[in-house]
């Protein structure tokens, strides 16, 4: 094929960006962060400040910053919403596990701002609550996991703000409480999620300030009963909501004082590095995560910092 003369040359470097859509078009994939959203079938009633656990096909979303107190069912499968029993009392804050075919939910804000010890378990086929042993230690707006079927609380406030280092761990098969290495860094509204037998414990903020956020990954081992320190969080902030998929968790959304987040990066414990995938459509704090048949479900939170709400669910396909 001949080469253009210099005139000609010349004539297609005087063109215009807008004349040359081929050349944007043709850019390559991977300048996009990876991962895709879409809408699913949204709550049939808005909610914050909730806590959020996953069994057998189904998301459970409990409390709200505003006093309801029906709890909220969703089957991950059908994309399609249900109301169950109401939990015993208002309550804000708290936090979820599930465990042996129930749904633990653990202390949490009542009557204003009181961190309760109180421990409830329910049962879906029942669809009851029961009250099990309270927690040693009452607080909110910690985080919960589960390493060979008990559940470690992890972190939170005391009535009052403060933050409570407490790492406590319950056995649903004896209702009984143990102590455990307490969080070296204490904070409340943290990421708290078991991948391969170890809990990891990402940002939250210091004595329930968002205008002071938090980077910390701090990685606990059962095995000796002490936590050590990963790669830090690349966006600090609190209220995220929290899933672990393929080895990974993933660490989404959250606030600050004066902002919500969009951002959504994942942190693999075994490289000890962090990555960054699409940005949650709709930014928000005080909801919930779970995973689900390869996707990640958000469920519920505020679009604004402080105490919104809303019914919104969005999926990621990483």
């Amino acid at each position: 094929m001949p080469k253009p003369s210099a005139l000609a040359r010349a004539a297609l470097l005087a063109l215009p960006l807008a004349a040359l859509p081929l050349v944007a078009s043709a850019l390559p994939a991977a300048a996009q962060a990876p991962g895709r959203w879409e809408a699913a079938a949204p709550a049939p009633a808005p909610r914050s400040e909730v806590a959020v656990a996953a069994l057998d096909g189904h998301a459970y979303v409990v409390g709200d910053y505003n006093g309801a107190t029906e709890l909220l069912v969703y089957d991950l499968a059908g994309d399609r919403w249900r109301r169950a029993a109401p939990f015993p009392h208002p309550v804000h804050h708290p936090v979820a596990a599930a465990q042996g075919g129930r749904i633990y939910v653990f202390g949490g804000y009542v009557d204003g701002w009181t961190a309760s010890g109180a421990v409830f378990a329910y049962d879906p086929a029942a669809d009851a609550w029961s009250r099990r042993a309270a927690m040693p230690t009452p607080r909110a707006a910690g985080g919960a996991a589960v390493i060979a079927g008990r559940i470690h609380v992890v972190g939170g406030s005391r009535s009052g703000g403060a933050n409570d280092p407490a790492h406590e761990v319950y056995d649903p098969d004896s209702d009984r409480w143990s102590a455990a290495a307490p969080l070296p860094t204490p904070r409340d509204h943290l990421a708290v999620q078991a991948v391969d037998g170890r809990i990891v414990a990402v940002g939250g903020r210091r004595d329930g300030d968002p205008e002071r956020n938090l980077d910390a990954t701090e990685i606990y081992e059962p095995g000796s009963d002490r936590w050590r320190r990963g790669a830090a969080l690349p966006t600090p902030r609190s209220g995220a909501a929290a899933a672990v998929l393929g080895g990974e968790v993933f660490v989404i959304g959250g606030e600050s004082g004066r902002r919500t987040f969009d951002a959504v990066e994942a942190y693999d414990p075994a490289r000890d590095a962090w990555r960054t995938l699409a940005k949650l459509p709709s930014p928000r704090h005080g909801f919930g995560a779970v995973t689900f048949g390869g996707r990640i479900y958000t469920l519920t939170g505020s679009p604004r910092p402080g105490g919104d709400r809303s019914g919104l669910v969005e999926v990621l396909t990483p």
